[in-house]
């Protein structure tokens, strides 16, 4: 099997994560595997990728200063990604995240390759524009399958309307062994881990564990993540006097030995898709507290059982489940012995399987 993957960039993030596992394990059952990212590579993926994967930077990303730029460049970033896809000669072309959806289904038009297009996030929660949205709604009726990560994001594109949909959750990895055996976090300690940016609530969070902490004066709190909120963040750190038990050390490789050695992972995210940061704390069997945000932490939590949902955006309610939890041990330990059994859902072997079957049917479909 030859396919093409494409997608912006390989920087940290939850849906280039993704396209690593999958790229990595399909080109070690033997597929040939080309990975094209529509960034320049300044600098190696954030993610391990296999060597027998080829690599392509094509540098054609950037924004336009107004309408008829948009356009011309929309059109000279397709014709360059529609010969790269033509060179690559794939059974199927696999793309991530909206707008490089876009320019994938423009690319293959007419090239008779079938084309899947994944949702990374929950659509009513998109940051694109209007025009970009109507752009997306048209041009994935031409898609041969159209996935999202959840039950819930499947009407936003209807059989009815022309799509043809079906939900991929993200794989989760087993953890490997440590890298480490030095001490990474303060005992006890609370971490986090996403991109710095608002859909991430850590200002949330910092806000919540501020009505806590004189009673748990020995907690720190860790937020892995790197990104355009890092000021604001550390402003509202010394305005909350919370410089000593706040920590932001950015993006880190390894973050599993982070995971192993913290007590409680928390996830106050104003909204999500299927949070990979999230999955693999629970494969780590970590204790883990989330909002229930409109997709995602409910289709991987059971209340009460391998987690505990609090509601969205709501500071008091965070800080009521950090309350909860940081001072019951014992939940803790009934929390992380069941979260691992998420690997049973959502393991690697058992989400290729959905996406094997998926590539066989658009194949299928195309030589009809």
């Amino acid at each position: 099997m030859k396919v093409t993957l494409i997608i912006h960039g390989l920087s940290g993030g939850g849906a280039e994560r993704v396209m690593s596992i999958v790229a990595n394990y399909w080109v070690r059952q033997g597929w040939d595997v080309t990975l094209i990212m529509l960034a320049a590579s300044t600098k190696p993926s954030f993610y391990q990728l296999d060597p027998r994967i080829k690599l392509k930077s094509l540098g054609i990303e950037g924004k336009s200063t107004n309408l008829l730029a948009a356009i011309s460049n929309t059109w000279q970033r397709v014709q360059i990604l529609r010969r790269e896809i033509i060179a690559s000669q794939p059974d199927v072309v696999i793309s991530f995240m909206n707008s490089v959806n876009v320019y994938a289904i423009l690319a293959c038009a007419k090239l008779n390759i079938p084309t899947i297009v994944s949702e990374h996030i929950y659509p009513a929660s998109t940051d694109v524009n209007k025009i970009w949205q109507f752009i997306m709604k048209w041009t994935y009726r031409y898609a041969d399958l159209v996935t999202v990560l959840t039950q819930n994001a499947l009407p936003f594109y209807p059989v009815a309307q022309g799509y043809r949909t079906i939900v991929m959750p993200n794989p989760v990895t087993t953890p490997v062994p440590m890298v480490t055996i030095n001490r990474l976090l303060p005992t006890p300690s609370l971490i986090a881990i996403g991109r710095l940016h608002p859909q991430k609530g850590f200002d949330l969070l910092m806000k919540a564990f501020h009505q806590i902490q004189a009673k748990y004066p020995d907690w720190q709190i860790t937020i892995l993540g790197e990104g355009p909120m890092r000021s604001e963040l550390e402003d509202l750190r010394s305005q909350l006097q919370l410089t000593d038990c706040v920590h932001l050390p950015g993006a880190v490789q390894n973050v599993q030995d982070y995971l192993r050695q913290a007590d409680l992972f928390v996830m106050p995210s104003r909204f999500e898709g299927f949070p990979m940061a999230l999955c693999e704390a629970m494969a780590c069997g970590l204790p883990v507290l989330a909002a229930d945000c409109l997709s995602g932490p409910r289709d991987i939590i059971e209340d009460g059982v391998n987690g505990v949902l609090v509601a969205t955006e709501d500071v008091d309610a965070l800080a009521a489940g950090l309350d909860t939890l940081m001072s019951d041990s014992a939940k803790r330990q009934q929390l992380a012995e069941n979260a691992p059994q998420i690997l049973d859902r959502f393991g690697v072997e058992q989400v290729m399987e959905i996406w094997a079957d998926a590539i066989d049917l658009v194949i299928a479909r195309k030589r009809r």
